[in-house]
């Protein structure tokens, strides 16, 4: 063999053995290159961090944002900032080579300021349970996990198919979801708990409104005669349920059907969201 001949044989094995680059569309329309997978990245939201633990590459995660408590590894990593403000010195400190970012969770001068450090950025924006199994197969290609992300998504998938069969066809039950007490806080029907109303087979009464959380008033409420009232305060938390008991005519006080599900992932972009929604189908089946 040649020495040309043996170079030759030599550079294609090296570029074989190449990390190749990867490419995704994140949800804002942009497209995103990345020479080869992520090794250091930062989440800058819970449920961002979930996902990278849930698409199998929670060794690959160096920092996440306050209130990141699920799973307990990722509580652990330096925190670098909250959905006020980011340490950008901090972000710089750990040396990511990709920055997740919430859209809706980080003000526009705050996203502004991070994509100045010149970091790739993946924006997410997840409306629907699909949107969830959709940006773990992203994180997959990304982090290099695509086998163990494809994977979740596919189980995601299944398991929101399987809960939407099981409840299809049920009575419908008006569901009043509260999201805070001092203001009364909901959703409308684009939001994520909404959409697992419905699979639910109940009704959102404030599903028509504008805004994704509206504020509402308490004789708007009480008018509307919800049959169960939810909220996904944790179970040791029933204060934020009481100011109810002022409206005995409400149905859903009358029946005792004001419900504490405990469960934060209610609240959570990730595969969680389902367990938490089988928990809320359990509260409106009760209430029929």
């Amino acid at each position: 063999m040649t020495r040309r001949l043996a170079a030759l044989l030599l550079l294609a094995l090296w570029i074989g053995a190449a990390p190749a680059a990867v490419t995704v569309r994140d949800d804002d329309g942009q497209v995103l290159t990345l020479p080869r997978p992520a090794r250091r990245v930062l989440a800058l939201a819970p449920h961002l961090a979930e996902l990278v633990y849930a698409a199998g590459a929670g060794d690959r995660l160096v920092g996440v944002m306050r209130y990141t408590d699920y799973p307990s590894e990722a509580a652990r990593l330096p925190v670098i900032g909250d959905a006020f403000a980011v340490n950008l010195e901090a972000v710089a400190a750990l040396k990511p080579d990709l920055l997740l970012v919430w859209t809706s969770g980080l003000n526009p001068r705050q996203q502004q300021a991070v994509r100045d450090l010149g970091v790739p950025v993946y924006a997410s924006e997840i409306a629907t349970v699909d949107g969830i199994a959709q940006t773990l197969q992203r994180l997959g290609r990304l982090l290099g996990s695509e086998a163990a992300a494809d994977a979740a998504a596919r189980a995601t998938r299944a398991r929101w198919d399987a809960l939407r069969s099981r409840y299809a066809g049920r009575r419908p039950v008006r569901v009043f979801y509260q999201l805070w007490d001092e203001p009364l806080m909901t959703v409308n029907r684009q939001h994520l708990i909404a959409q697992a109303i419905a699979a639910c087979g109940g009704i959102d009464v404030f599903g028509a409104e504008t805004a994704l959380t509206p504020t509402v008033s308490w004789e708007a409420a009480v008018a509307a005669d919800p049959e169960v009232v939810v909220s996904g305060a944790s179970r040791d938390e029933p204060a934020r349920l009481a100011a109810w008991q002022r409206f005995p005519r409400v149905a859903a006080v009358r029946r005792g059907r004001i419900e504490a599900l405990d469960s934060a992932a209610m609240a959570r972009m990730s595969p969680r969201f389902v367990d938490a929604a089988l928990l809320l189908c359990e509260a409106i089946d009760r209430a029929r």
